[in-house]
């Protein structure tokens, strides 16, 4: 399974624009092909910060999301509204304790 973060930072004034996207599009993404997981999750200390955690069967399935037509309408709305670059990783769960 792979594991994909994202965090971004959001202009303080367009947090709700954000989650207006991410709310109609949660279960469009939480049920694309390959995806077992998806969660928003809310910084803290800071109201404009957000990282979407999903995980996913493996390498294919993210690029095939990363390269459909939901994903390009999701990232246009959502990159217009950061005050930064958002950062990604992707990881695989090693240990649990």
């Amino acid at each position: 399974m792979l594991i994909r973060t994202v965090r971004m930072t959001f202009q303080e004034d367009k947090v709700e624009d954000f989650l207006k996207v991410f709310n109609e599009s949660k279960e469009k993404i939480r049920h694309f092909k390959g995806c077992r997981h998806l969660e928003l999750n809310k910084d803290y200390h800071a109201e404009n910060i957000f990282s979407t955690y999903s995980i996913w069967e493996d390498d294919a399935a993210l690029d095939n999301y990363r390269h459909s037509e939901l994903f390009a309408g999701v990232w246009k709305s959502t990159k217009a509204l950061f005050k930064e670059k958002p950062v990604a990783f992707s990881s695989e769960k090693y240990i649990e304790v």
